[in-house]
């Protein structure tokens, strides 16, 4: 009688084990599942959220390239001397378009020069078409490199300072983007930090002498961020 008990014990003792065991591999199995499940929504989530990424990225550059079209297109038989970035959409101006050299006060032909560019200029950028994604636009003053770096820092601040002041001056042909400007132009003065080289690496010193309008979009510095996340992961 006693060995039948110790014969039950035994099987009811394993029993018990193999329903521990089963219980064991049944919670592994769960967890792997869970697992799995959260690997497959955080792949769905990372391609969903680059995809938002790309789209915001082809769309601040078709803001740009339509921008960049309207501009060389208005400007494609302008008898001023002046080069459009085909990638930026920066307007590039020789330093005599608007100034005598060595000099930071607009030039009597610099002031028609004005009148005749900003309105047209900033009827493009302005308009109800762009201006909600415009965030600034930037007036550049550049020089070469003949004098101090702070010579030519304070020569090319003034003339971009002179810009601005020409165009809110009292006696300036007034446009109705005028208020709109108000709040976003600001003028910089670059000295001779960001020189024109020929093709064949020689400063180029009568192209470094150049005044520059630019565009910033709001967008661009998102784009700059997602840019570095990408290379970041790269």
């Amino acid at each position: 009688m006693a060995r039948v008990n110790r014969r039950a014990a035994k099987k009811r003792s394993y029993g018990e084990d193999n329903h521990y065991w089963m219980s064991y591999s049944d919670l592994m199995s769960a967890l792997l599942l869970i697992f799995a499940l959260l690997l497959m929504i955080n792949i769905f989530g990372n391609q969903t959220e680059m995809q938002a990424k790309d789209q915001k990225i082809e769309e601040v550059l078709g803001v740009k390239t339509r921008i960049i079209e309207e501009l060389s297109k208005a400007f494609k038989d302008s008898n001023l001397e002046m080069d459009i970035d085909p990638q930026t959409g920066a307007i590039r101006f020789s330093s005599g378009v608007f100034f005598e050299y060595n000099s930071a006060e607009i030039s009597e032909a610099g002031r028609k020069n004005l009148e005749s560019f900003v309105p047209q200029y900033l009827s493009i950028l302005l308009s109800e078409e762009f201006k909600d994604d415009i965030s600034q636009i930037i007036i550049e003053g550049h020089t070469d490199e003949q004098g101090s770096y702070i010579y030519n820092l304070r020569l090319s601040q003034n003339r971009s300072i002179a810009v601005v002041e020409g165009i809110f001056s009292d006696d300036f042909p007034d446009f109705k983007e005028k208020e709109d400007l108000r709040k976003l132009i600001t003028a910089n003065g670059r000295s001779f930090t960001d020189p024109i080289h020929n093709d064949n690496g020689e400063i180029n010193s009568d192209k470094s002498r150049r005044v520059e309008f630019k565009f910033r979009l709001k967008d661009e510095e998102v784009i700059q961020e997602i840019q570095k996340m990408v290379n970041n992961n790269e």
